[in-house]
């Protein structure tokens, strides 16, 4: 078998074209995520922050300095991913385990 040929059965074999698009897509769904919890969840928390400006806080704690503005965002942005995740997990799952009956 030639080189070219193992090659492409690998691809086949393990998906790779398929996982290939997946990272992709999952690169394109953080980048919306990102952008929904920057300009949509976080300006209706920004009031409660003091000073307004939430990627910027920060607290002091004598000469340490703890930045838990932009903290708060990607915690919120994990949260929103790995929800996002399960839920698709969850879905496939479901439809893997009535196709095995």
């Amino acid at each position: 078998m030639s080189m070219i040929k193992e090659f492409m059965e690998f691809l086949r074999e393990y998906k790779i074209i398929a996982l290939a698009v997946a990272f992709i897509m999952g690169f394109a769904a953080t980048a919306l995520v990102k952008s929904l919890v920057d300009n949509i969840i976080m300006p209706i928390v920004t009031p409660f922050i003091p000073g307004g400006a939430w990627k910027t806080s920060t607290f002091n704690l004598g000469p340490i300095v703890i930045g838990w503005g932009s903290f708060l965002g990607e915690l919120i942005n994990f949260v929103i991913i790995a929800l996002v995740v399960f839920l698709i997990a969850k879905k496939v799952m479901k439809e893997e385990k009535v196709a095995k009956i």
